[in-house]
């Protein structure tokens, strides 16, 4: 049994650890906000674009660019992972992780080649034992203080070299879409091939404009080279802000459970202290009665 001395510094310390806790989750809940409001303006101008997309596909005609009709073969799979650069939030970067994971071994248990692309320090830690030798890039974003597009820009611009290259024929990105404080949903979204040939986001485009019929100058191919390297790139960026508020409502959950989970024990301690000092005192009271008596 551990002594009242011991039991007095577990109390200091728990309570101390309590007192971070409690910082964190509010340095969080100040965070979320405008992180929040990020990921949520970023959502429309993001469908906006594919439907747009969609649109242009749709009326054109001959050979689309190689980034929307792919390479005509799946044989190479590359999974960009985005996690977060720093723990303490929960099953944020595990879910994120494990959802590439069971894709990656669904793609190779149907004989295809995996390869990954990380972007996160936490993403990295716990994939490079299992699958560190398939990491064929990482990116690191411990020194960004506020994601911004540039950020973006330069993970899609790696992307699509890549695939110019002819290292993969499919890229599919893993984030965390946010709803709320206590949900976060991994997502897995297709990227090349661009998925834009959707007849609901086109639809959603000739409701938009009154039903008008459009003449594209230049013609449609070439809008559509330039539009769908920047859909890649916008696609990500709508990540990366997901992903940052998914981040600070997983902490900010995260942390209020442990803030409880402190006091609870705090309570726990206090009582076992008290009980303790309580017997011990009466084993003194004890003794000296008897010691009087004897006398």
């Amino acid at each position: 049994m551990p002594s009242l001395k011991d039991l007095r510094n577990r109390i200091a310390s728990v309570k101390a650890t309590q007192k971070i806790t409690r910082a964190m989750q509010m340095v969080a809940a100040a965070k979320l906000r405008r992180a929040q409001d990020a990921a949520e303006a970023a959502r429309p101008y993001a469908e906006r674009m594919a439907a747009v997309l969609a649109n242009i596909a749709g009326a054109m005609e001959g050979d689309a660019p190689l980034l929307m009709t792919g390479t005509g073969k799946d044989d190479v799979h590359l999974l960009v992972v985005f996690t977060a650069e720093r723990g303490l939030a929960g099953a944020f970067n595990a879910s994120i992780v494990r959802l590439a994971r069971e894709h990656g071994r669904r793609l190779e248990a149907s004989g295809k080649t995996v390869k990954y692309m990380v972007v996160g320090k936490k993403g990295y830690d716990l994939m490079r034992r299992d699958v560190g030798s398939k990491i064929v890039d990482r990116r690191d974003l411990r020194e960004v203080r506020q994601i911004g597009f540039a950020n973006a820009d330069a993970i899609g611009a790696k992307v699509i070299e890549m695939f110019e290259a002819g290292e993969f024929d499919v890229a599919t990105i893993f984030f965390s879409a946010f709803q709320n404080v206590i949900t976060q949903v991994p997502t897995a979204q297709q990227v090349i091939p661009a998925a834009v040939a959707s007849e609901e986001g086109a639809e959603a485009v000739r409701e938009a404009a009154g039903g008008a019929v459009y003449e594209y100058e230049p013609d449609p191919a070439e809008i559509l080279a330039d539009l769908i390297p920047r859909n890649i790139k916008i696609q990500i960026f709508r990540a990366l802000l997901e992903n940052a508020a998914s981040e600070q409502g997983a902490r900010m959950s995260a942390m209020d459970n442990a803030t409880r989970n402190a006091g609870d024990m705090i309570n726990k301690l206090s009582l076992s202290y008290n009980r303790q000092r309580q017997a011990q005192i009466t084993t003194e009271l004890i003794e000296i009665i008897a010691g009087a008596e004897a006398l």
